[in-house]
């Protein structure tokens, strides 16, 4: 995680709070009202903009760069 100074849309950061809740992305489609397809696109957005390799990464690195609390 080499880059301290990733930029997150505010979609992605509720879709990454959602994760941190242990929703599912159809849950987190259905509560958004968005589609799978979509919740999928951010998931891997948000892995691959803190390079991260799982959803437990990136809910910790979401933490320690304090960006859910």
């Amino acid at each position: 995680m080499n880059n301290p100074r990733i930029t997150l849309t505010a979609r992605e950061i509720e879709v990454l709070d959602l994760l941190s809740r242990g929703l599912s992305s159809k849950d987190i489609a259905e509560k958004l009202f968005i589609s799978s397809n979509t919740v999928e696109y951010h998931r891997k957005q948000l892995l691959r903009k803190t390079e991260s390799k799982n959803v437990a990464q990136l809910i910790g690195y979401a933490f320690r760069k304090r960006i859910l609390s």
